[in-house]
């Protein structure tokens, strides 16, 4: 995963999937926090369009089809495999992808392009910490919620996880209903009441 820190305006728009000219306007009008360079362009750092996009609520999405699609990261075999006969069940023909550690859930981030990631944080290797961490700060992959889960809760790791970018921390053992909720799963379509 390639870790950027200042993007040019065409790299914004990409992003946010608006025209260059967009970009600018917003930087000119102070919406968008922008660094300008020696030779007079304007830069801005992946951190300014990530808050930027969320206060805007113009955080990208790739998929719009009415289904979630969602990688569970997750070295615990037999949990990884439950919750995807879960999240499949309940809601068929969403893309439902999983790794065993960080590094496969690096290289399966940038192929599957999910809206969420479930993501453990003591694993092997490159911990959920650290996949966080790059992946919100790749612009590919820094628009994907990223739901964390850990069996060892603590003050400190919750701190840490959300500094890293996570959206919210599950604590295990959770029920299924509340990680299908943490992850946008529940709605109508699903038979279940909103949450």
């Amino acid at each position: 995963m390639s870790k950027k820190e200042w993007l040019t305006p065409n790299e914004v728009a990409k992003l946010l999937l608006v025209s260059p000219i967009t970009v600018r306007q917003w930087a000119q009008k102070g919406k968008l926090e922008a660094r300008t360079t020696a030779g007079g362009h304007r830069r801005f750092s992946m951190e300014a369009v990530r808050q930027f996009a969320i206060r805007e609520g113009i955080a990208p999405r790739l998929r719009d089809k009415g289904k979630r699609s969602i990688l569970i990261v997750d070295d615990d075999e037999q949990l990884n495999r439950f919750l995807v006969e879960l999240f499949k069940a309940k809601q068929p023909g969403a893309l439902v992808e999983s790794a065993f550690d960080g590094f496969e859930a690096g290289s399966k981030l940038h192929q599957a392009q999910p809206d969420v990631v479930l993501l453990d944080l003591m694993m092997p290797g490159m911990d959920g910490f650290q996949v966080c961490e790059r992946l919100k700060s790749d612009i590919e992959t820094m628009h994907i919620e990223v739901i964390a889960m850990s069996g060892h809760y603590s003050e400190e790791n919750e701190e840490k996880i959300m500094e890293a970018g996570a959206d919210k921390l599950l604590r295990k053992p959770f029920s299924n209903r509340e990680v299908l909720d943490a992850c946008g799963f529940i709605n109508r379509d699903l038979g279940l009441p909103p949450s």
